[in-house]
């Protein structure tokens, strides 16, 4: 596992929230963390190509994509040694070692030869990270900038639940704020524009009410 120099306190951060959690998180947060699956079957990865996810956590997307794209190699970064050890284990036992790579890194800033050995990737994804990440909108340029040049960029997070009742809307900020997640309500307006800048195309779709946004900006698309 290869790892780069981490800023501090957001790595303990992560370290600590997730040291226990991670243990119960996959069956917890399949209740609520909607959208994955789908976001995974849209990839429609080339044959032979590289997917980077970009805060893997523990490993459960980046093992289903590998199932549902067998003939791709991928790769994980996640801030969180906890996490990956929790993903190392997990892509072990499905005998995918083979095909995955981890690496400990800040999503914001990382360098994908370093890491890795590979400078440019067909697709990159991120699931229900960018709401947890200080300066995410970094993230996003940093994934555009690692992106092949017929790559292809996908998002799924939290909406601004803009269907739901105002109550639901309110219970659900207060459940996620524990765990240093929060909704981000230009995530629209920065993918937006990062596709205008990169002269990418740009889809966007709300999902169940506004519970969850689904967007993929497309490079040479």
């Amino acid at each position: 596992m290869s790892t780069t120099e981490l800023p501090a306190s957001h790595a303990d951060l992560m370290d600590g929230v997730y040291r226990w959690q991670r243990h119960i998180y996959d069956l917890t947060r399949k209740y609520y963390l909607l959208g994955r699956d789908r976001l995974i079957a849209g990839l429609d990865v080339p044959p032979g190509g590289t997917v980077l996810e970009l805060g893997c956590g523990t490993g459960r997307n980046i093992i289903l994509a590998a199932r549902a794209y067998p003939d791709a190699r991928f790769f994980g970064l996640d801030i969180s040694a906890e996490m990956l050890e929790t993903a190392g284990k997990a892509i072990d036992r499905e005998g995918l070692s083979d095909r995955v790579t981890l690496a400990r890194g800040d999503a914001t800033d990382f360098d994908a030869e370093a890491l890795y050995g590979v400078e440019q990737f067909d697709r990159i994804f991120v699931s229900y990270s960018l709401s947890m990440i200080p300066g995410w909108e970094k993230t996003v340029s940093a994934a555009l900038a690692a992106l092949a040049p017929t790559g292809s960029l996908h998002i799924v997070d939290f909406g601004q639940q803009e269907g739901l009742p105002g109550w639901f809307r309110t219970l659900l900020r207060g459940w996620l704020k524990k765990f240093h997640v929060t909704p981000r309500e230009s995530l629209r307006d920065v993918l937006e524009s990062e596709a205008e800048r990169t002269g990418a195309t740009f889809r966007f779709r709300t999902l169940y009410r506004g519970y969850a946004w689904l967007a993929v900006i497309g490079l040479g698309m």
